[in-house]
């Protein structure tokens, strides 16, 4: 046999593994499918042998025709060794098995699996690997979320630090002007004081000038001779009857101590607090919707066409443009105004604690509400509940109190003391306090009061 000294894996092509096929000489004298070649060329774009990489010196290699008629010769050989029984070969293609289907559950030649009836198998498995390419885009889109969420706690830190230094310069400031304010209040005294103390020498060193004078002038004429004494002596008498008046008591010269140090500590936060507000509610930006926007002090929100860059967190609405304040209630009387001004679209109240912040939260039970929308005011309870209300005026501000003992939420205009709508439920959970706004005219603004009045 022309092929008997050498094996199969000598008329094996080094692209495709297979027999070779029309086989071509490169000028490296490596050979290659001619077919194989062509492929390989145009997906490397350069003239290279497949093998070492040499580039050739040939536009189209020469058939190798030697190789051929051996590749041929072992090919018939082949055949005859498989129908002898001696190596099992596809009997439609005359190919070795070297692959296994599993579906039929049979062994396949490699023109077996690229066959019309093999194909149906690849479609199979492009809709068995739908679900794993759908989970692997829902892994994708999760873990960029978890990138946008870690992105945004490092932002939400640097921020939050930077309004912290901010407001505690509005503190030391405020202490720093204060201890100036005292400190000068000191000095004035001292100054005042200081100048009366001055006076008050002055007035007795002159007093004792003249008196230690007045002496002087007597001890002379004592010691003169008896004539002139005699001479003098009425005069001399007369000098002694100006005795001045003793010095008076002074009291209240000096400095007053404890105007300055009595109770320093609490005064100075009593007078703090007279400029400091209190807000009852304030807004947890972590729920806001992705177009509205918190202020910085958390006790405004407006709305901007513009959808801000946050984490899809769960607790974050994501249809309804809404924001929960920070602080849940389940006990006692809780009570915030809220500015509503010219805007368009707003609503206000609460919701529970477990309801859902995702897609249509009003086809779910757990909110209370009075909002204003297109020119008409109304309320509602989740799911698709509207009971009337009637409003003459249009409101500039919300009073929204909450009893949650008794059940009762209650919305009224504080500036005309007007009663809108009354809620009664038996809360069983925490609420917080809803706001929504679809209007770019006007934000909604938490009223602050002072601290004096803070409500519990």
């Amino acid at each position: 046999m022309a092929s008997a000294s050498f094996s199969e894996e000598d008329f094996s092509c080094p692209v495709c593994c297979d027999v070779f096929k029309n086989p071509v000489l490169l000028s490296c004298s490596h050979s290659v499918c001619e077919e194989c070649i062509q492929k390989f060329w145009e997906s490397k774009g350069s003239k290279e042998c497949p093998v070492c990489r040499k580039r050739s010196s040939r536009d189209m290699p020469t058939l190798n025709r030697v190789l051929k008629n051996l590749c041929e010769t072992f090919l018939q050989e082949r055949s005859q060794r498989s129908s002898s029984g001696c190596e099992a070969v596809c009997s439609l293609h005359e190919e070795k098995l070297k692959l296994f289907c599993l579906d039929d559950q049979q062994p396949v030649c490699l023109v077996c699996r690229d066959s019309r009836t093999h194909k149906k198998h690849k479609e199979k498995l492009k809709t068995a690997l739908k679900p794993l390419q759908e989970k692997l885009r829902i892994f994708e889109k999760f873990k960029q979320n978890l990138d946008q969420t870690a992105e945004h706690i490092k932002f939400q830190a640097r921020h939050t630090e930077r309004k912290i230094n901010e407001e505690f310069e509005k503190l030391h400031q405020f202490l720093h002007d204060e201890e100036a304010a005292r400190i000068t209040a000191l000095r004035e005294e001292e100054e005042q004081k200081s100048q009366m103390m001055k006076e008050k020498i002055e007035k007795m060193s002159r007093q004792i000038s003249s008196l230690s004078h007045t002496i002087r002038v007597i001890e002379e004429q004592m010691t003169a001779e008896d004539l002139s004494f005699l001479q003098n002596l009425k005069s001399t008498m007369e000098r002694t009857q100006c005795t001045p008046a003793d010095p008076e008591n002074i009291s209240g010269v000096l400095i007053n101590v404890p105007k300055h140090l009595s109770n320093l500590k609490f005064t100075v936060i009593q007078k703090m607090q007279e400029n400091v507000q209190y807000t009852p509610v304030t807004l947890d930006p972590n729920t806001a919707h992705c177009n509205l926007i918190v202020s910085d002090d958390l006790i405004s929100v407006r709305f901007s066409e513009e959808e801000q860059l946050l984490p899809d967190n769960t607790e974050r609405f994501d249809m309804y443009k809404c924001v929960l304040g920070s602080e849940g209630f389940n006990s006692g009387i809780h009570c915030w105004d809220v500015q509503v001004g010219d805007c368009t679209s707003w609503y206000l109240g609460v919701m529970t604690e477990s309801a859902q912040r995702k897609k249509n939260i009003l086809s779910r039970s757990g909110f209370w509400c009075v909002g204003f929308y297109d020119g008409i005011y109304d309320a509602f309870i989740s799911p698709d509940q509207t009971p009337r209300v009637s409003v003459k005026e249009k409101l500039q501000r919300i009073r929204v109190q909450l009893d949650c003992d008794r059940g009762k939420l209650s919305f009224s205009d504080p500036l005309t003391n007007t009663h809108i709508h009354t809620f009664t439920h038996t809360f069983t959970e925490r609420l917080f306090p809803l706001f929504s706004v679809k209007c770019k005219i006007s934000p909604l603004m938490i009223l602050p009061v002072n601290s004096s009045e803070k409500k519990t």
